[in-house]
């Protein structure tokens, strides 16, 4: 028995859901799946979604007020009705036919009560405005399974992990994160904390929606945003990523203002690095780490 929520905004989740329908009706199994839409302009693509509903098992709604990526997710495993949760974002595909069998498989020999199955990118390069995105996705996010067992909670996200309903219930998704940025470490740090391990298998999804860079860059802003609001509320320690790591050493040594007005400089000659065909992760970490010291020397 499984329940599988899938938060979704302004995209086509229709093509996933019938996948995800196909192969859970192929293992006999109770299951149902849930669309939340996060009150996305009305367009085709809530049009397409619709349809969701005429599938057995099969929900789409549309909240009427924007609850944020932490408080969708929430009131989506608030309605769950099985003891087992698959959190699937909505811009990911299941590589595998047997990918709900795989993780129906793992719940039998597996003590871990929460199970991620890897993200991974097409080895196909991008249209040039949109590698950034791919870049980032394949170095960052697409992790060989046995780099993801060295260091299981640094390498975990949640846009493909089974995750038993009462770990989710105590604890829930920071209410506070409410545009992109940072949500998933918060909920992984959060388990760490308290000694809740996390199972790694075979069992990826490929991340489909490659945002132009222009906009990639941007979220990047706001993810850093909701870092200052967690670090500023010691929801998560310094030493708990690599970024927050630096910004403190520079702190220390009084040198977090040179590097914002470094950065200040430098921007622009960042910036046109990133947007083109060739971004520079080592540029892209520079100007991550440049924009979180200005935030933080206002």
């Amino acid at each position: 028995m499984i329940s599988i929520l899938i938060p979704t905004y302004n995209y086509n989740t229709l093509p996933l859901v019938e996948e995800l329908y196909r192969q859970a009706v192929s293992e006999s199994i109770e299951f149902e799946i849930i669309v939340a839409d996060d009150a996305s302009p009305l367009n085709e693509n809530t049009e397409i979604n619709s349809k969701i509903n005429q599938i057995v098992n099969c929900q789409f709604e549309r909240n009427e007020i924007n609850l944020g990526r932490g408080q969708n997710r929430n009131a989506l495993v608030q309605k769950a009705k099985y003891d087992w949760v698959l959190l699937m974002d909505c811009d990911t595909f299941p590589k595998d036919k047997n990918f709900i069998r795989n993780y129906i498989e793992s719940r039998k020999n597996r003590e871990e009560k929460v199970i991620f199955g890897g993200i991974i990118y097409y080895n196909e390069k991008p249209k040039d405005d949109e590698m950034l995105r791919w870049i980032f996705g394949k170095s960052r996010e697409d992790i060989p399974l046995s780099k993801r067992l060295a260091n299981p909670f640094h390498y975990t996200l949640i846009s493909n992990i089974l995750v038993q309903k009462e770990i989710l219930l105590k604890h829930p998704f920071d209410s506070e994160i409410y545009n992109y940025g940072y949500e998933d470490i918060v909920f992984i740090l959060g388990l760490k904390k308290e000694q809740i391990a996390i199972g790694h298998i075979e069992n990826s999804a490929f991340h489909l929606n490659l945002e132009k860079s222009a906009i990639f860059l941007e979220k990047f802003h706001s993810s850093l945003q909701n870092l200052k609001l967690v670090i500023d509320k010691n929801i998560i320690n310094p030493e708990d990523t690599a970024l927050t790591k630096i910004y403190f050493k520079l702190k220390r040594l009084h040198l977090v203002k040179a590097v914002a007005i470094g950065f200040k400089i430098l921007k622009n000659s960042f910036t046109k690095n990133l947007l083109s065909k060739n971004p520079s992760l080592f540029i892209f970490d520079l100007y991550r780490l440049g924009y979180f010291c200005q935030i933080n020397s206002r």
